[in-house]
């Protein structure tokens, strides 16, 4: 169950940084109150994963989640600039998530 909270965790800090650029600079209000939800969310629901994850797994893993969504997202939404070089830096961060989550927790 701590997956799930920490990928739902991920999942709302992508949504709170994109909601920081729709807000512009929490000058637009209803853009404004969904980040600030979304980061209420984000911290609660990487709360619950450390209720038994390592805090050194857990917040690797959410920040990499919120990264790569977010170059994602930039991407589609906002047409932010795609490259060789981007691409390769995101798909280092997915194999190192991908790696975090395969190691063994001893």
């Amino acid at each position: 169950m701590e997956w799930i909270y920490l990928v739902t965790a991920g999942f709302f800090e992508v949504s709170w940084a994109i909601g920081l650029k729709y807000s512009q600079g929490f000058t637009k209000i209803l853009p404004s109150i969904l980040t600030i939800i979304g980061m209420i969310a984000s911290f609660y629901f990487l709360s619950l994963s450390l209720k038994s994850l390592p805090l050194s797994t857990a917040y690797a893993i959410w920040t990499g989640i919120g990264t790569v969504g977010t170059v994602i997202l930039g991407i589609i939404l906002f047409k932010e600039p795609i490259n060789a070089m981007r691409t390769i830096c995101i798909v280092f961060i997915v194999l190192g998530i991908v790696g975090l989550k395969l190691i063994p927790m001893d």
